[in-house]
């Protein structure tokens, strides 16, 4: 079973999908980890960000780099947004996250793209959503944490900033796919969302698997 998590960042995608990850005992891939490791590999060669064929270079990066802390930072999210932008980086990523999906028994990816590009043909498909301000507090909150002194304006303009340049991108936009299911997550707690994420995997499975049994006793 491949289930398909996109979404913006700070909407709950990634814990959604690493409760989805433990509930149907299947490996979870933040597929935004392998844009923070190009971006961060970007820095540590010294070269620009916004240079598409500097981007690509810096995407044979080792495995060891995605366990590594600094790819969590607000700082390299930022850089990963236009990193991502570069369709040939994410045309060199690509194939990476396709064998993720296409393991034996099947996986959780959560990204941008998962559901349009990465793997069109997932059993379950959800796209993630919460509004701006909601999104701005949650990042907020987690950085206010970490010691960071920015402001929730800051933090507001940042996340409006990124969801413009990953919804505008030429590649592989920020969309819901047609068949995901919605979930907005603004007025959610954790275990709320995560019930009702596992319900619409349920329902989606479930519809498939009556498709299929529908064409095979109509064929």
């Amino acid at each position: 079973m491949i289930i398909a998590v996109d979404g913006p960042a700070a909407s709950g995608k990634g814990t959604i999908a690493r409760a989805l990850a433990r509930h149907y005992k299947l490996p979870q891939l933040d597929t935004g980890l392998l844009y923070r490791a190009v971006a961060e590999s970007v820095t540590r060669m010294e070269l620009d960000h916004a240079v598409e064929a500097d981007a690509v270079a810096a995407c044979d990066f080792d495995d060891a780099l995605l366990e590594d802390p600094v790819l969590r930072t607000d700082e390299v999210g930022k850089l990963a947004s236009i990193v991502s932008a570069h369709p040939l980086v994410r045309a060199a990523l690509f194939h990476r996250q396709r064998r993720f999906a296409n393991q034996p028994g099947g996986a959780v990816l959560d990204g941008r793209d998962i559901g349009t590009v990465i793997a069109p043909d997932a059993d379950a498909k959800l796209f993630i959503r919460a509004t701006p301000s909601i999104r701005a507090k949650r990042r907020h909150a987690e950085l206010r944490d970490k010691g960071s002194a920015v402001s929730l304006d800051k933090v507001l303009a940042d996340i409006g900033a990124r969801d413009l340049r990953d919804s505008t991108r030429s590649t592989a936009p920020l969309v819901a796919a047609q068949d995901a299911a919605l979930l907005d997550t603004s007025f959610l707690s954790i275990d709320a969302s995560v019930q009702r994420a596992i319900e619409l995997v349920e329902r989606q499975v479930s519809l498939k698997a009556e498709r299929e049994a529908h064409r095979s006793t109509s064929s």
